[in-house]
């Protein structure tokens, strides 16, 4: 049986439109006023820019919720900002392995500090990009019930794979496209500031920055094969996903520089992040069977919320203790 969409592309191909072309808007600013010199990403800036996108994120909810009830009514225009939020929350917090991954990123290519934000708003840019043909493309399968099925399993296959063995490794030098690249493309072993290619001899060369960018890339079409069904099991509106989807993509810059130190402090977050792959799969596959075919979004909501929640408490709790540990052993 076919879906029934609130905002089918046919009718809304202008909002689709119009929100991109606001969030490049969004990206024009952010590198060419207020980013336009390389710098040290300060704790500080972090924050506000952290605070900004998190605002900006909830107002635009607002205003969608808003207009969804103008459109459709009240019930159902409730239920589209629900989904907004609860697709908002689930990227974010699903997006915190990519940040596991910038770390270990910039580490392994020896990327400076003062160069790291220019690398990850391209790579944001990208990312951007391959999320709007994965949604497209998902939004065409997910018509089908079996392929709902499939991308529910692979969640489930996923999430107890992560709660089973959650430490990541990276190496680079493996990877079949950065293989290819250095093959096709010659890369200089030195930094040569923030540019990506430098030419030397008669030949261009691609620098340590271009590569980790490659790198970063490629990451995120791996995260995006698991984030992007676990939002469309939150709402079946390609619209809704693909905002949601790319406001939270659009703070995750902000939200590395923030948490990329602190994260080591919350260790259970990756337990939480398996659970939730793990209860977006069970969605998929079970839950939303049993309710009569529309799982709550309410309890989505606070589900995922209380994993989150839950996890930093009990990571701080269990830092807190290790010194008392350490104290007593000694």
């Amino acid at each position: 049986m076919a879906i029934v969409l609130l905002f089918p592309l046919a009718e809304f191909w202008w909002a689709y439109a119009a929100f991109t072309a606001f969030v490049l808007l969004l990206l024009a600013l952010d590198l060419g006023v207020f980013h336009r010199k390389a710098h040290v990403v300060s704790f500080r800036e972090s924050l506000g820019w952290s605070i900004l996108w998190i605002v900006l994120a909830l107002v635009f909810n607002y205003g969608f919720y808003l207009y969804a009830v103008s459109r459709v009514g009240p019930e159902a225009g409730l239920q589209a900002g629900l989904e907004f939020l609860t697709g908002y929350i689930v990227e974010r917090s699903l997006a915190i392995d990519n940040i596991f991954v910038f770390v270990l990123v910039f580490n392994y290519f020896s990327v400076p500090p003062l160069y790291q934000h220019r690398v990850l708003f391209y790579g944001i840019f990208g990312a951007l990009v391959f999320r709007a043909g994965f949604i497209a493309v998902g939004a065409a399968l997910m018509q089908y019930h079996a392929v709902v099925l499939i991308f529910g399993v692979f969640l489930l296959v996923t999430g107890i794979k992560l709660l089973w063995s959650p430490e990541q490794e990276i190496a680079p030098e493996k990877n079949p496209l950065i293989k290819l690249f250095r093959r096709v493309v010659p890369v200089s072993p030195d930094l040569h500031g923030s540019n990506f290619f430098v030419k030397i001899g008669e030949r261009w060369h691609a620098t340590r920055l271009f590569v980790a960018l490659l790198f970063l890339e490629f990451s995120d079409i791996v995260f995006a094969v698991d984030s992007v069904p676990a939002i469309f099991a939150v709402t079946r509106e390609p619209l809704i996903v693909y905002m949601s989807n790319v406001f939270a993509i659009l703070g995750l810059r902000a939200m590395y520089f923030l948490l990329a130190d602190a994260l080591r402090r919350f260790e259970l977050l990756k337990y939480a992040l398996a659970l939730i792959l793990i209860f977006v799969g069970l969605k998929m596959t079970v839950l939303t069977y049993w309710f009569g075919g529309k799982f709550p979004i309410e309890w989505s909501l606070g589900i995922i919320t209380a994993l989150l929640v839950g996890a930093v408490i009990a990571s701080l709790i269990r830092t807190a203790r290790e010194p008392r540990s350490h104290a007593r052993e000694t």
